[in-house]
């Protein structure tokens, strides 16, 4: 009967179900009163179906415009971090090494996008903390640092934390530039983590911040050559680096070239 289709139609609206079988029950040939129903509940349909589709263009304006303010944002910080270049010129581009090194290592121990995007942040901003170091800081000095100046520099990842707290949308990259310089036997900084507790996106950053410093020139030392500073890698990974992303990281510059095997 007319009346038990329009229920069952009735039911698969109720339960999200759209289609045009309700069309069928507005002829000519059905009831009166199962057309009426069947007349109000597509235009029901119609209503519901233009109200969804707003909002998910409300949805997606309101995504791009999250999208906007999050690119935004990072893009001021990283221009922070770009500052310290101004006060010292042998860390300039520093950050964006690190954060180009710690892609290749992510990607080739198989993290996917979103991964690889947090790893990439907390490479560029793994050094914000130093915003708030003193001039002392940057005054030449020789290779061993005065007391008060390792102080400061021990400071550095629990000052980037603070700095960055509130931007929520950096989420793992936070612990990263926490955690860059913990050490997998537990004498790193500035908390003394031990491997286990060592996000691998953080091992990931040790690697690549440490190839870069040790292959840059400083006023207190030349910069190593690439086959050195891997050497060196590989000497104390377990201890200093984790042994997966010092191998995977081998991996990575050998099968460019950069090295021989």
């Amino acid at each position: 009967m007319a009346i038990e289709r329009l229920l069952e139609i009735i039911e698969e609206i109720a339960a999200g179900k759209y289609s045009n079988d309700i069309m069928e029950l507005t002829r000519d040939d059905q009831p009166e009163s199962v057309r009426a129903i069947a007349e109000a509940m597509g235009l029901m349909m119609v209503k519901v179906e233009a109200r969804e589709y707003r909002l998910e263009l409300m949805i997606k304006e309101l995504e791009e415009l999250n999208e906007e303010i999050r690119q935004g944002t990072v893009n001021t910080v990283s221009a922070m971090a770009h500052a310290l270049a101004a006060r010292d010129v042998y860390t300039e581009g520093h950050a964006a090494r690190v954060a180009g090194l710690a892609v290749q290592i992510a990607r080739q121990i198989g993290l996917n996008d979103e991964e690889v995007e947090y790893v990439r942040l907390g490479g560029i901003l793994h050094d914000i903390g130093k915003i708030r170091f003193s001039d002392r800081l940057f005054d030449p000095h020789d290779a061993k640092n005065p007391p008060e100046v390792v102080k400061e520099i021990l400071s550095h990842p629990t000052t980037g934390v603070e700095i960055l707290h509130d931007l929520d949308f950096l989420g793992p990259a936070l612990d990263y530039v926490h955690c860059h310089h913990e050490r997998p036997d537990g004498k790193g900084y500035p908390r003394h983590l031990k491997d286990e507790d060592i996000p691998l996106g953080a091992k990931i950053l040790a690697v690549a911040d440490a190839f870069d410093a040790m292959t840059t020139d400083r006023p207190y030392q030349k910069g190593k050559n690439p086959e050195v500073a891997l050497s060196i890698l590989k000497k104390y990974a377990g201890t200093k680096w984790d042994k997966k992303c010092v191998a995977t990281f081998a991996s990575v510059i050998n099968g460019q070239g950069a090295l021989t095997p």
